[in-house]
């Protein structure tokens, strides 16, 4: 699921969203109200249901062979994503839906490389919110090596501290360091 030329999407387990109005997330760092999306890059991130917490990290240019093999792993793709066992059974069941929005109220967000969509004004779908689908199958068709692990602390810890690009989502929801 990725949106089209002009598009960014919006994941969400409500299908009965008509408008999206800016507002500040209760885990947002800034104060100021958006409507956040992302775009065909960043869409992997959402593929989870919403309180997941996961892991995230990707090959950059800058990655050096080293953290790629100890990271991500040898002949495995350039992207893997972590998630714990106990969230296993919800990333089987949930049903997701993307919303398709218009890519122009919005602007890139995040330093130094943009990680989301953000506008300031209320935005309407282009359309009613489409099933995502399959969460395992959409991982495997990108390309994405999915982890299940018992905890996610020891995984997060070696992302930051190497060269790969990393991302971590609702990692608050993770079970506490062992």
């Amino acid at each position: 699921m990725r949106p089209e030329p002009g598009q960014v999407l919006h994941f969400s387990e409500d299908p009965t969203i008509t408008r999206f109005a800016p507002r500040v997330a209760t885990t947002a760092r800034q104060p100021e109200p958006y409507v956040w999306a992302v775009d065909a890059a960043r869409c992997p991130d959402y593929w989870f249901p919403r309180q997941c917490p996961r892991a995230m990290a990707w090959a950059t240019p800058s990655t050096t062979d080293a953290d790629r093999e100890r990271i991500i792993g040898s002949g495995s793709g350039h992207r893997v994503h972590a998630i714990e066992y106990g969230w296993l059974d919800a990333l089987r069941t949930v049903t997701l839906f993307a919303y398709r929005l218009p890519a122009a109220p919005f602007r890139p967000f995040g330093t130094p490389t943009p990680h989301a969509h953000v506008a300031t004004e209320p935005v309407e779908p282009l359309g009613p919110a489409e099933p995502v689908g399959d969460l395992l199958q959409l991982h495997e068709q990108a390309g994405v090596q999915l982890r299940v692990l018992a905890n996610l602390w020891q995984f997060w810890d070696a992302a930051t501290t190497s060269t790969v690009g990393f991302s971590g989502i609702r990692l608050g929801n993770a079970r506490p360091r062992p």
